[in-house]
């Protein structure tokens, strides 16, 4: 990305700059970031432009854009960063009670729901200044295979874009580890005193409207599949892009929908839901966490898979 003859000018607190107003497209809410005042930003930015020979950001009235050749330099300028605060954590011996160090971790939204709380006590109690970001995991869309369906979140892990992914699905590579947190099934979520529940068949079942979670809004579930076995169908009469909207949205509807077990019996009941057992089938699968193999190396990375271990 530099040149030699050019790292002398060089200043990795530049680097810092153009990655904070790459994400903010604002000269005054990066200073205040950074805690600078915005000419001290603006200063830094002109020295950017002579060192890679580009304006990087073009002012408008709500801020700045970036040009063609910052967004080409984003991902690299990013990817440097990311390696050098992962030498200074290695380097700085790790203890959750005194730590500020920053975690991701990568999961579809039920898995995240089930997990996090049990994971926040934990930090209340033993590592009060870790911070966590949750990166919502997604299954490709319209992918039948498991393993390429899941490929993605192994690449993002690669990538160092998250410390750990729960994913379900187990047939991993053995450059990572894999610790399965919990099994899991299925259990039919509908409001209380749904009459469905009165007559819980599955004749009844497929005559019911149906609500399905579906992040790109594809009325066909793994539900219909194992319906489709028996020569049965239903109709689905509405899409959301996650669990916990379902549980609100079936609150004030007479719709029907498969949520998991496990998530459904930390968050159900809040929402006014019952919970029955399916009148079919719906299989079990198991919600596995996914770290590389190196990453283990990292001692905060090896606190944080146990204490996730834990939660679960």
């Amino acid at each position: 990305m530099l040149k030699q003859m050019d790292l002398s000018r060089a200043d990795l607190n530049l680097l810092v700059l153009f990655e904070t107003v790459m994400e903010e497209r604002h000269v005054g809410r990066a200073a205040e970031r950074l805690s600078v005042s915005p000419s001290a930003v603006s200063h830094g930015l002109r020295r950017l432009r002579a060192l890679l020979g580009d304006p990087l950001f073009l002012r408008t009235p709500r801020g700045v854009v970036p040009t063609a050749r910052a967004v080409e330099l984003a991902a690299p300028i990013g990817d440097v960063l990311a390696r050098i605060r992962g030498v200074i954590q290695c380097a700085t011996p790790f203890d959750p009670a005194r730590t500020s160090r920053r975690f991701t971790i990568g999961a579809p939204d039920a898995a995240a729901a089930i997990v996090l709380p049990p994971l926040l006590a934990t930090l209340r109690d033993t590592a009060p200044a870790i911070d966590v970001g949750i990166r919502q995991l997604l299954p490709r869309h319209g992918e039948p295979s498991p393993a390429l369906a899941w490929r993605d979140a192994l690449v993002e892990l690669e990538a160092q874009a998250m410390d750990v992914a729960i994913i379900p699905h187990g047939e991993i590579p053995a450059r990572f580890l894999r610790h399965t947190l919990y099994e899991e099934d299925f259990v039919i979520a509908l409001r209380q005193g749904h009459p469905w529940l009165a007559a819980p068949t599955l004749e009844n079942y497929c005559r019911l409207p149906h609500l399905v979670v579906s992040h790109a809004g594809d009325p066909h579930g793994f539900v219909d599949n194992v319906l489709a076995q028996r020569g049965l169908a239903r109709r689905v009469a509405l899409t959301v892009p996650n669990f916990l909207f379902a549980l609100a949205v079936l609150a004030d509807s007479d719709l029907a929908c498969a949520v998991p077990r496990r998530f459904a019996a930390l968050h159900a009941r809040r929402f006014g839901i019952a919970c029955a057992e399916a009148p079919i089938a719906l299989g079990r699968f198991g919600m596995n966490l996914v770290v590389p193999r190196a990453a283990m190396m990292d001692v905060g990375v090896a606190w944080l898979v146990a204490a996730l271990r834990r939660a679960a």
